[in-house]
């Protein structure tokens, strides 16, 4: 069977927008049209972020620490972060990652002796506007390197002529989930079958967006002793 060799399908925003408002049963029209399918789209975006469906955003990020300094910006594309190490002796021949853990607001404002200072081994992630990231024990040298994966916001378009950073296999959620935002607006009545495949979308997009590793089961030694 003859194949076109072709995998460079990726929709613009104007052929989400015009999928979206054919699922609804509608046609763009008018220049207002266009404007609250844009909107509808960034709020979708923003729904995808607040469920944890934009693993693809992730950067790792270093930051040089300051010896006496706590508190780090984070930048405000900034949604989360996953996961940090405290490097040592960066660039030598015996740099060292140790992985550092997370605490919640509660347990970092307990802290009695936040002016501590020696090797980071805790940080908390303090989500503002503008979010940064605290330290603690503050560092005692600058010689330390935060490395760290950070979850950012995806892009927006601009125009409706622009391609959104946005994978393959995201493809069917996003004009799913567009045509359901839409109808929200146009046809509030009639929205439940759109709901359902926006949903159904979303779940195999969450499914196959999650991380994969090997399987390794190991029986306790209680499953020996029974034998």
């Amino acid at each position: 069977m003859a194949v076109s060799g072709s995998t460079d399908f990726e929709p613009d925003i104007a052929e989400y927008v015009e999928e979206a408002f054919e699922r609804c049963g509608l046609e763009v029209r008018t220049g207002y049209d266009l404007k609250t399918a844009r909107r509808s789209r960034n709020l979708l975006l923003a729904d995808w972020a607040n469920r944890g469906l934009n693993r693809w955003t992730m950067v790792q990020t270093s930051l040089s620490l300051v010896s006496g300094t706590a508190s780090y910006s984070l930048g405000a594309d900034t949604i989360d972060i996953l996961s940090a190490v405290v490097r040592t002796d960066a660039g030598e021949s015996d740099q060292s990652d140790i992985t550092i853990s997370r605490v919640s607001r509660d347990e970092f404002i307990s802290i009695p002796s936040k002016n501590t200072q020696a090797r980071p081994t805790q940080y908390y992630v303090d989500r503002l506007v503008s979010p940064t990231v605290k330290l603690w024990p503050t560092p005692d040298a600058s010689t330390y390197t935060l490395v760290y994966d950070r979850l950012t916001r995806m892009d927006v378009a601009v125009n409706q002529q622009n391609t959104l950073e946005v994978p393959f296999r995201f493809y069917p959620c996003l004009a799913a989930g567009l045509a359901y935002y839409l109808r929200i607006k146009r046809a509030p009545d009639r929205i439940q079958v759109l709901k359902t495949i926006y949903e159904e979308e979303f779940k195999r997009a969450a499914e196959e967006d999650r991380d994969r590793a090997s399987l390794s089961l190991t029986p306790s030694r209680d499953f020996y002793a029974v034998i």
